[in-house]
């Protein structure tokens, strides 16, 4: 997952490269595309989206890096909370 900048996120949208690891497509996805979730740990920290070359729901795991980007470049975020 990178980011592609090319003019300020207030000007333009923000796109994100992605693959999909089912029909190893590449693609570009708007802040739209995406949904990231944040746990409690490394496993219930992931973003999500559907791939658009083949329809599959797409989950990887989202590392303190990614998250960053995904926040920084406007990806809804959902913060799950620990039950304990």
């Amino acid at each position: 997952m990178s980011v592609m900048h090319g003019m300020p996120a207030a000007i333009a949208p923000v796109f994100f490269k992605a693959s999909c690891p089912d029909c190893r497509a590449r693609f570009e996805l708007s802040a739209s595309a995406l949904r990231l979730a944040i746990g409690a740990s490394r496993r219930t920290t992931f973003y999500s989206f559907t791939c658009p070359e083949c329809g599959s729901a797409v989950r990887k795991p989202a590392g303190e890096r990614i998250v960053e980007l995904l926040t920084g470049g406007g990806v809804r975020t959902l913060r799950l909370h620990s039950t304990v």
